[in-house]
């Protein structure tokens, strides 16, 4: 975004008639000792905490590709955290630095390509919100089919945004130069007077193209999945697929709210200061004077802690997410202390084996004598035999219920159901013969 501030937030050079405005705050316009430590300040530990998440949220990305998840929308939620590190990584540290000098001593290279590299990562974020909200309107309207794509087919959909953003920002590459003053050289925007009409138009079809239109784009796809989330069937068999979906459009949706919020004050100053440079050169008298310093400066902190806002929105609505750290963070912790191997001698093994559901019946029956059944001369079943089986066979369907809670179904257990449900049963093998007596009793 281009910075301005102050009494030099535009100036016209009568010389070569040239539309010329400063693109940075320096410290010059910030109160010694205090902005100007703060706001670096600032910047510092939103670039730890943001590069720390970003790169969380992408080795997540990794090791489910490496599991077989391939997907794009989890290519572009890749695409999307990729852009805020490297915003973190390059551009907030120059911008930084920058903040606490009076002078810009970095170089007419990076002059060239500070403003321009970051403006192209905010577009690519904006064009991947939006490639994202469609992605998820399709996936949401048939979350049977997994909207899926080859791995080759993944680099393209990145390049061809990352294509557009690069390509829509060149006029900031183009027209930005140093300019030396009396105590000092800054990095300007200068256009020549060839160019002026194509930037008239450019200012004003640049925030349409890349903050309006995508974002707009996206709210429109992301209330149309949400609405198909609500119309969908309850059946039991759909309804962690209508949960899932549901909780995908919300993560997303809330990314495009985050993004359209806090951006929307870089906007406005970019757009305020521009008109007020258009009307300075055409020689009018502006309605408006420079924007104040607290809104530009509020206004940048605001951009660049999108960078941070994004990875904790990820990793704390996508539960899909939320697995994958807990994974990341067992594995990081099982590397510093390896777990003891489990066996019969260490009590404090991770998962001990599940005991055969016969033994366990043979220890309630040994701890509750009276649960044993005990059968008279004359064949009746006694009160006490009736209670014990109950017990013994609701002990019987726990057991089951753990067993099938691990993924294991025992053959001598699905063999007694199965009899039982059947009514296969002899009177030699049946492990129940109190419910038959009764049965025959009435």
């Amino acid at each position: 975004m281009d910075r301005l501030s102050g009494n030099n937030a535009t100036a016209l050079n009568s010389s070569v008639d040239m539309w010329s405005f400063n693109e940075h705050i320096s410290s010059q316009h910030l109160k010694p000792g205090e902005l100007r430590v703060l706001v670096p300040a600032v910047l510092g530990v939103i670039c730890v905490l943001g590069v720390a998440f970003n790169l969380t949220a992408i080795v997540i990305l990794f090791s489910n590709a490496h599991r077989g998840k391939l997907s794009l929308i989890n290519s572009l939620i890749f695409n999307l955290m990729f852009a805020d590190g490297l915003v973190l990584a390059f551009a907030m540290p120059f911008r930084a630095a920058f903040y606490s000098k009076a002078t810009w001593d970095v170089g007419w290279v990076v002059c060239k390509t500070a403003d321009w590299f970051l403006q192209s990562c905010m577009a690519a974020k904006s064009f991947t919100v939006a490639t994202l909200a469609k992605a998820c309107y399709c996936y949401v309207s048939n979350p049977t089919k997994q909207v899926s794509i080859h791995l080759g087919s993944i680099l393209v959909v990145p390049f061809f945004i990352w294509l557009c953003a690069c390509s829509v920002t060149i006029p900031q590459w183009l027209f930005a130069t140093l300019q030396r003053e009396i105590r000092r050289v800054v990095c300007v925007l200068m256009v020549p007077p060839e160019a002026r009409n194509f930037m008239m138009v450019y200012v004003k079809a640049y925030p349409l193209g890349v903050y309006c239109a995508p974002l707009s784009f996206a709210l429109v796809y992301f209330w149309r999945a949400y609405s198909q989330c609500q119309r969908r069937s309850s059946k039991a068999q759909n309804l962690r697929t209508q949960i899932r979906s549901r909780k995908l459009t919300l993560m997303l949706f809330s990314l495009t709210v985050a993004m359209a919020i806090l951006w929307l004050p870089q906007w406005l100053v970019w757009v305020w200061v521009r008109h007020i440079a258009e009307k300075e050169v055409e020689g009018a008298q502006p309605l408006l004077s420079s924007p104040p310093l607290l809104l530009t400066l509020s206004a940048q902190l605001l951009t660049f802690s999108l960078s941070l806002v994004n990875p904790l929105i990820v990793l704390s609505l996508s539960e899909e997410f939320r697995d994958g750290y807990r994974g990341l963070w067992r594995r990081l912790t099982l590397r510093k202390q390896p777990p003891p191997k489990p066996g019969p001698h260490n009590p404090t093994s991770l998962q001990s084996p599940c005991p055969r559901p016969e033994t366990s019946v043979q220890l309630r029956g040994q701890r509750s004598p009276r649960s044993s059944y005990s059968q008279g001369p004359s064949g009746d079943a006694q009160p006490q035999p009736e209670q014990g089986g109950g017990q013994e066979g609701r002990g019987g369907r726990d057991i089951d219920r753990e067993s099938l809670k691990d993924g294991i179904v025992l053959p001598d257990v699905e063999q007694f159901w199965h009899e039982r449900e059947t009514g296969s049963l002899t009177v030699e093998n049946d492990p129940v013969p109190w419910e038959n007596q009764s049965k025959e009793g009435k």
